[in-house]
Formats: C-alpha cells, sequence, structure tokens
C-alpha cells in the first residue's frame, strides 16, 4: 500500500485548486472503477486523491433545448435509463447497457468512463521494466521501453491507429458513442473553461504512447453535450465480443442515420475494439450518401471504414469482423423508425 492523502472538495473551482495546489501525483477520482484497479496493478501511483463526487449538480441529466446534456458524475446505469436517451438516442443507451457489468455501471460515472486508459495485456501485466524478471516491455508503463505486443501475442490488439511504439486498443464503448454522434465535453481547469470535442480528447500514440488525452494538467471533465439530431432515432451501438456480458469489444460500432426516403443522407459511424482512440468513419460515412442500404452497399461501407487498417499477426481477424460489424449495425439502425 503506497500512501496518498485525500480531498474532498465542494465545487468544480475547488477541485482545481486542489490539484493544483498538490501538484504532481494529484488525480480526480469519482466512482474510482478504473483508477482503483490501475493503483491495484501499480499502473497508477497517486500520492494526492481529488474525490470531485461531493460537487453538488455535476451528475444532473438534461434533455430538454437542442442538445442533452450529461454532467459528469451522473453515473452510466441512470444515463442509460433515462427515458428520452432511451427513446429518442438508443445509440447512447446501447453504449452504456453493453459496457462492463450491473454493478459497476451503478458505481462508475460517464466523465470518468471516458479517461478509461487504453486496453492491452501487456499494459496490464507487465512491469514497464524490461529487465525485470518475467516483465514485459511496455511504452505506456516506461517510455522508451518497448512495446512487448509489437511481435507478441496481438489478438486483441489495434488494426488502426497504430504506431512503432503502441499498438493498445481504445476500450470504451461509451466514448464511441459520443463520437459518432458529434459529443463534446465541458472542461474546467487552471486556465479556465472550455470545450472539447470527444473525438479530440483522445491522442493517437505516435512515439508518447503514454500520453492518451488531450486535456492538461489539472483540467476535469464537468460535463458532456450531444446535439439533438432525427438521426438518434434510426442508430445503434453493436458490440461484438468473446463473451455476452461483462467483456471488451473485439469489434464495435457505432451508427446514426438521416435518411430522405429510402436513401442515406448522412452517415454517423464510428468504431470501437479495434483501434487505438475512439475512431470515425468518414470513408464509410461518405459512401453512404445518397444510396438505398442494400446488404451489399452496408458491406461495403464497413469495408471502406477498414480500407487503412494494419494488421498484425493474430488479429487480421478483426478486419472483416469489423466491417461486418458496421454492415449489422447500419441493417439495425436503418430498421428502426423515427
Amino acid at each position: 500500500m503506497k500512501p496518498f492523502s485525500y480531498a474532498r472538495p465542494a465545487t468544480p473551482a475547488e477541485a482545481v485548486q486542489a490539484f493544483t495546489a498538490a501538484g504532481a501525483g494529484a488525480r480526480y477520482i469519482a466512482g474510482g472503477t478504473t483508477l482503483y484497479d490501475l493503483m491495484k496493478l501499480d499502473i497508477e501511483r497517486p500520492r494526492h486523491l481529488i474525490d470531485v463526487t461531493a460537487i453538488q449538480g455535476m451528475d444532473a441529466i438534461e434533455t430538454s433545448g437542442d442538445r442533452l446534456r450529461f454532467g459528469a458524475l451522473a453515473t452510466m446505469s441512470a444515463v442509460a435509463v433515462d427515458p428520452v436517451v432511451a427513446r429518442d438516442y438508443p445509440v447512447l443507451a446501447e453504449a452504456l447497457w453493453k459496457a462492463a457489468s450491473q454493478q459497476l455501471r451503478n458505481m462508475a460515472t460517464v466523465g470518468g468512463n471516458l479517461l478509461q486508459r487504453t486496453r492491452c495485456l501487456y499494459f496490464r501485466n507487465g512491469s514497464g521494466n524490461p529487465s525485470s524478471v518475467g516483465a514485459f516491455p511496455c511504452n505506456k508503463r516506461a517510455p522508451g521501453s518497448g512495446c512487448a505486443a509489437i511481435g507478441g501475442l496481438d489478438r486483441g490488439q489495434a488494426v488502426l491507429g497504430q504506431s512503432d511504439a503502441c499498438t493498445a486498443v481504445s476500450p470504451g464503448d461509451w466514448p464511441v458513442a459520443l463520437t459518432a454522434m458529434d459529443a463534446e465535453v465541458e472542461v474546467v481547469g487552471p486556465a479556465g473553461v472550455r470545450t472539447v470535442p470527444v473525438a479530440a480528447l483522445y491522442r493517437l500514440p505516435g512515439d508518447t504512447p503514454h500520453l492518451e488525452f488531450t486535456l492538461a494538467p489539472g483540467e476535469m471533465i464537468v460535463g458532456i453535450t450531444v446535439p439533438k439530431t432525427a438521426a438518434g432515432h434510426r442508430s445503434t451501438y453493436h458490440k461484438i465480443r468473446d463473451r455476452e456480458s461483462y467483456a471488451f469489444a473485439i469489434a464495435s460500432a457505432a451508427v446514426a442515420l438521416d435518411m430522405d426516403g429510402d436513401r442515406v443522407s448522412r452517415a454517423h459511424v464510428a468504431l470501437g475494439g479495434v483501434a487505438t482512440r475512439p475512431w470515425r468513419a468518414p470513408e464509410a460515412e461518405r459512401l453512404l450518401v445518397g444510396k438505398r442500404l442494400t446488404p451489399t452497399v452496408a458491406l461495403d461501407a464497413g469495408h471502406a471504414a477498414f480500407a487503412q487498417a494494419n494488421a498484425g499477426r493474430q488479429n487480421g481477424y478483426k478486419v472483416e469482423l469489423g466491417a461486418r460489424t458496421v454492415a449489422d449495425a447500419l441493417t439495425i439502425a436503418a430498421g428502426r423508425t423515427v
């Protein structure tokens, strides 16, 4: 057990102030379902924990007006059962329902869920110190140590967005759905308030895979906003996994469609389980515009989404599986009525 200090501020401003005063080693904590896990694995070693769960109003769910807004402290289960979300935006509700277990969904927050670390068996189980007995090199744990997944066991690794330093998969379901729906996050930090598209919250690994997010030190997500759109009615989150419950995606697709009669006028397509960050698929979106959504067109769009895929030794199955996941998601979404 490594010692750490603890603070429980009452406002976002107090939380940022506490983080700034604590300095290096500070971490915000809400549901704790990710951070505690990483602490037990000796990946995260915070010296100061700033518990934001006492901040009033940051769990609000707002569905009036021209957008949806979810306070960062709203739980995954609370957002998933909201009647407006469940009825008008099934892509959002399904992404939450298909994530984790009921116990975790009751505890985990929609803001914290966006900041899960990327998924890799070497990251989770290696020490990051290649000189240690039985250890695996991991550039996320120890920058510059190497990546054991490259040339190693890579069945679960990414086929999109990799680099020579890292091939780890972005694990979330919720961020994929939000990326498809052009969502934004509201952020508070030492420099003030700003808004960031969810798609811009995540970094590609490049040669610095230990830097996964674009948040500056001390910045905290306080809310998530999603533009209201008729495409929300014709939407779905389709997830393929090794087992039906409590498993991460090996391929997933978040899809929402605007239709003009029987033709697609606009498509929203994002991929999960196959890339180093939530992955928007503009090639698939462009291919669909103006077309009737036949099975052939749906599969063509799926293949277009993976046109730039680069498979390793054991994860090549994800390319065709991912394409067919997109095709199935498009078919499900198109079959939903407005």
